[in-house]
């Protein structure tokens, strides 16, 4: 195992162990979703459905057209293989990763019980007896049901009333399960010996758990640095610093040196390190391989944010933008939205990327793909995405921006 590592190879490795350089399947299963699933190891969740649900995204990009009630069935029936919780933001993550966050659930605890915060004043025993005697139910049920005023939309972003709080603080914290979303997306909450499988509630602690979330995360990361192992399920820095230490020591983690990180990185031992990868996809704002931001410039040299908070004017690429993987490379950036009224799927903005940004390249730029077949994959995979939605068409309008968006009305797959 190597003690180094280029940027080119932290590349390779990072797709490889993502689940992003292996061949989708022509007809995907369950199996090929649980596959996925202990790849990834963890999906985050997010409402806004520009295309589809941010948990459903990263599926599309390994698997192709996969049936979505693969996934639903994963997190919303018994056997439960996906428990919903707030780990990298709210994430479905496994239920063995479930029970190993019980400590970071106690730290949130402290933090909502100090007094004078906001929460510390929700009605948590009220939300509690009222669940204990509904069964499962929503926000906006279980307000009708206690006859609770909801709160005003009087802001802009969330409005929560302190039923509304006393939920949010009832499930951070694990005394409430998520039991499935409903057709609005709501959650749907119950008490979680009614909804977790045994291996969700089972009991863990000590330096052992922080171990194995770092192990766990180096897994599928592939090679990161502690911070971005830590980030991976919002762990503390110090604590994952240490444990990648002590794996290290034991031999479950190697330290490399990756051309121009400025920090070591740790690698799986039987982690591959292909001497290619053919991979091809469009990776949702809330991607395992792109959520970190600062891990994703410094390896694949992509400055990247989501701009569906920012000011339209200030926007430099659109609204929900993807970037697009080909080979070991992020070569475009396209903003996408599935209109389905008319059944198109919309290419409002699609920009080249700047192959001078990207460490590792040689002058020659050998490895980076030539513009034509930016242009061929990129209308190929838009054809797959569109197909996933079950949109007949993908349109560029007249009025997209972007050197990349008149390459792609003219050519023949777009």
């Amino acid at each position: 195992m190597p003690t180094s590592l280029t940027t080119s190879e932290a590349r390779r490795i990072q797709i490889a162990a993502q689940g992003l350089a292996r061949r989708r399947p022509t007809t995907a299963t369950g199996r090929h979703v649980t596959r996925m699933l202990d790849e990834v190891g963890l999906l985050q969740i997010d409402s806004v459905n520009v295309l589809a649900r941010a948990h459903l995204l990263p599926g599309q990009a390994r698997l192709g057209d996969y049936p979505t009630s693969l996934l639903d069935r994963a997190a919303g029936r018994a056997p439960r293989r996906l428990v919903e919780t707030f780990c990298h933001e709210a994430s479905l993550v496994p239920p063995r990763v479930y029970a190993l966050l019980a400590g970071r659930r106690e730290r949130v605890r402290a933090a909502f019980e100090k007094p004078g915060s906001r929460m510390a004043s929700a009605p948590v025993d009220l939300a509690l007896d009222a669940v204990a005697d509904t069964g499962p139910i929503t926000a906006s049920a279980l307000h009708d049901h206690l006859g609770h005023e909801r709160a005003a939309k009087d802001s802009w972003g969330w409005n929560y009333s302190p039923l509304r709080d006393a939920l949010v603080v009832a499930w951070r914290t694990g005394r409430l399960a998520v039991a499935r979303r409903n057709d609005s997306f709501e959650q749907v909450f119950d008490l979680p010996e009614r909804v977790l499988p045994p291996e969700a509630l089972a009991p863990t602690g000590g330096l052992d758990v922080v171990r194995e979330l770092t192990r766990t995360a180096s897994l599928s990361l592939g090679v990161a640095t502690a911070s971005s192992l830590a980030d991976y399920h919002r762990q503390l820095v110090t604590p994952v610093k240490r444990a990648a230490e002590e794996l290290v020591e034991s031999g479950d983690l190697v330290r490399v040196d990756v051309d121009g990180w400025r920090q070591p990185g740790y690698l799986a031992p039987a982690a591959r390190i292909p001497s290619s990868v053919r991979a091809r996809a469009l990776l949702a704002p809330f991607d395992p391989l792109v959520f970190d931001r600062g891990r994703l410039l410094e390896t694949f040299g992509m400055h990247y944010r989501i701009a569906i908070y920012t000011p339209k004017d200030r926007r430099t690429h659109g609204y929900y933008v993807l970037p697009f993987l080909l080979g070991e490379h992020l070569v475009a950036r396209v903003d996408l939205k599935a209109d389905r009224a008319a059944g198109a799927l919309l290419v409002r903005e699609a920009h080249a990327e700047d192959p001078a940004a990207v460490p590792g390249l040689t002058a020659r730029r050998a490895g980076w793909p030539a513009r034509e077949r930016v242009v061929a994959e990129l209308a190929a995979e838009l054809r797959v995405m569109a197909g996933w939605l079950g949109l007949a068409d993908v349109v560029v309008p007249d009025d997209a921006r972007g050197d990349l968006a008149t390459p792609l009305v003219t050519h023949p797959g777009g």
